[in-house]
């Protein structure tokens, strides 16, 4: 596909996921997949992030669906950025009624995930799609004690942040020449 935009599918012996991906879209978003929760939070990562997502995500158990559609969603991320200089680094805090979350990004292709969930599916999805899209990605929970609100506010703050990230720049944000491969 050309500019920003991706198209990918994984299938796996326990999952078939595919996603496309509009990076300057406005958060329009079609998302089948059976775990509700899941659906919600890639919802709400979508319209958080202002991108235009179309995912459908199936498989053997929740678990292997949760894995895979977070590193389908990164793998598009970061096929979608191509080469081109974006903003690279964004900090976002979202207060969800008794949560509020903190999320810290760097689209730096030295991934690493330094992740405050309760829910340790979910600390796996953000973990996934950490390294697959190549950012480093840290969530800290200021405050919060329904889980639900933490999760739903760490994936609006992802979204938030992640989309001031991607936005484009005219040159590359790094005192550092870009690595050549041989």
């Amino acid at each position: 596909m050309t500019g920003r935009r991706a198209k990918v599918e994984r299938s796996t012996r326990e999952t078939k996921v595919s996603a496309e991906l509009e990076l300057d879209g406005s958060g329009v978003f079609q998302v089948d997949c059976d775990i509700q929760f899941l659906k919600h939070m890639v919802e709400t990562l979508a319209k958080y992030a202002s991108f235009d997502l179309k995912l459908s995500a199936e498989g053997d158990n929740e678990h292997h669906i949760v894995e895979d559609t977070a590193i389908t969603l990164g793998t598009a991320l970061r096929k979608a950025l191509g080469e081109k200089p974006v903003e690279r680094v964004a900090t976002e805090f979202i207060p969800m009624d008794d949560a509020l979350a903190m999320v810290s990004v760097d689209i730096v292709d030295r991934p690493f995930a330094d992740v405050d969930c309760p829910d340790g599916l979910y600390a796996h999805f953000f973990r996934s799609f950490a390294m697959s899209a190549g950012l480093t990605l840290h969530i800290a929970v200021v405050r919060g004690f329904d889980e639900h609100h933490i999760i739903e506010a760490s994936f609006k703050a992802l979204g938030k942040a992640v989309h001031k990230a991607t936005r484009p720049r005219n040159s590359e944000l790094s005192t550092k020449d870009r690595a050549k491969v041989a």
